[in-house]
């Protein structure tokens, strides 16, 4: 079996894989504080609520946008499963050219979205992905990484709302009953909600115009249901995609787990 884990500036979602067949998946806080020991306790004690027998992990695939994380993951790998895990990074071999200007400079969590989404659906594509950061993904019908964008994601604009507006409250992410809200709490979510849409429409729209091929628009994270039912743009949520990603890119490495 495959553990997937894929490191988020925010969130950490950790899959297992029994062959191409996700098993289970949990979502916890990052944090970089967190040493081997307590990752790898955790997993040990996850797994088996899973049916999933520890001892049956023989392999670890890593994407992570938190470098001080990389040492307690190798630490944690090896000493509760006994094997060395993948990070994908520079060398490792995606299955997919890179045609940034600096390859090195593409965080982990994109490219790993862009080899699931094109391995699922073979034609050009945006990929949205809604974490710490939003980031636009273009990738070509050919199989390329093209580029992109990368706006605020949504809790970094819901807090620095409540930080520095004296009079403004923290509030949920959820849609408001209307656009116009009647109060403040549903004021500040017609903002986020629809304004997030207005931006992800905006900006797909633009890419879709720039391109020369027609494109398919996927959306992954946590948020991406919500944000998807009010985007004229968005075709299919797949909130799970970077974790099929780090399965397609460690067969592409190493073979089936």
């Amino acid at each position: 079996m495959l553990l997937a884990i894929d490191v988020g500036n925010t969130n950490t979602v950790v899959g297992v894989f029994d062959g191409a067949r996700l098993v289970d998946h949990w979502r916890l806080a990052t944090d970089a504080r967190r040493t081997a020991d307590e990752y790898g306790l955790w997993v040990r004690q996850a797994l088996p609520y899973a049916g999933v027998d520890p001892a049956g992990v023989k392999a670890v695939v890593v994407s992570s946008v938190v470098p001080p994380m990389q040492f307690s993951l190798e630490r944690m790998a090896s000493r509760y499963f006994g094997v060395r895990p993948l990070f994908i990074g520079p060398g490792v071999k995606t299955g997919m050219p890179i045609l940034y200007d600096n390859p090195r400079e593409v965080g982990a969590d994109r490219i790993v979205n862009a080899v699931a989404a094109f391995e699922k659906h073979h034609q050009g594509l945006l990929v949205v992905d809604f974490g710490t950061a939003t980031t636009f993904d273009a990738v070509t019908p050919k199989g390329e990484y093209l580029g992109g964008a990368i706006s605020p994601g949504i809790s970094i604009s819901m807090e620095a709302l409540f930080q520095n507006a004296a009079r403004l409250p923290r509030v949920e992410f959820a849609r408001p009953p209307a656009v116009v809200g009647r109060n403040t709490v549903h004021s500040m979510q017609s903002g986020l909600v629809f304004g997030y849409a207005g931006l992800v429409d905006g900006i797909c729209e633009r890419m879709a115009r720039e391109l020369t091929f027609p494109v398919k628009v996927l959306a992954t994270g946590g948020l991406a249901p919500l944000l998807a039912s009010e985007s004229r743009c968005i075709t299919e949520v797949d909130e799970l995609l970077t974790l099929e990603g780090l399965r397609i890119i460690y067969g592409r490495n190493h073979g089936p787990s």
